[in-house]
């Protein structure tokens, strides 16, 4: 059986195994929400460069209260800090590396995705949403793409056969990081690769409405040392 965690550990969980990820001088993006916290997760041995599409290249950590610029915001708005030789630019120039395929990592959350790497991240019909925001672009001009986001959603699958949603891109998700593993997308589908401790293959299939395809080199989701 799972451990039982709350919701902020649950993300800090998922934030800490997504910067696992990023490599010495990769150009990150990182959406609004869960993906903002893996600014805080990155080790100091190795120096990314986060971007923000609104025109921002270095962000830093997340700032507490206390630490707030009115003036310094991300894409969805959120406080953000900048780091020692961070550069500013336009809307145009930010969507110019995007598009150009210069951003190595795209790390964003979704609502759904199915086993065929399609995603679906921007609305839900007869909801009041914000926006498309970069998403779109930004899963198909990045290298990678990874969704960093709770397994479920009030007890339903969020990992599906097919979309039921408006989707964001097609056939673009490389791999998803939840609070109970880590899946790659494949030709055949979606590929258990890691597991989280205390979780078994079975409560897995069980909130994943895709089948799920065991990596034959199955391994131990690694979680922060303090949970």
């Amino acid at each position: 059986m799972a451990k039982q965690r709350d919701k902020h550990q649950i993300r800090r969980m998922i934030a800490w195994r997504v910067a696992q990820e990023l490599h010495d001088g990769d150009v990150v993006n990182l959406g609004i929400g869960l993906p903002s916290l893996v600014a805080n997760e990155v080790t100091s041995d190795i120096e990314i460069l986060l971007q923000a599409e609104n025109g921002l290249i270095g962000i830093g950590e997340m700032p507490d209260e206390h630490n707030i610029d009115p003036d310094l915001v991300n894409a969805g708005g959120q406080p953000i800090t900048a780091t020692t030789g961070a550069c500013y630019f336009n809307s145009a120039d930010s969507f110019t590396i995007i598009r150009g395929g210069h951003v190595d990592v795209t790390v964003l959350g979704a609502l759904q995705v199915d086993q065929q790497g399609n995603l679906a991240n921007w609305i839900i019909p007869g909801k009041m949403v914000p926006g498309m925001g970069g998403a779109m672009d930004l899963v198909v001009g990045a290298q990678k793409v990874i969704v960093a986001m709770e397994h479920t959603v009030k007890g339903n699958p969020k990992l599906l056969k097919q979309c039921s949603l408006p989707l964001t891109a097609t056939n673009q998700v490389d791999l998803i990081i939840t609070e109970l593993g880590v899946i790659k997308l494949t030709d055949r589908g979606m590929e258990l690769v890691e597991i989280a401790p205390e979780t078994t293959i079975n409560e897995i299939q069980a909130t994943t409405e895709a089948p799920l395809f065991i990596s034959p080199s199955l391994t131990t989701m690694a979680l922060p040392e303090d949970l």
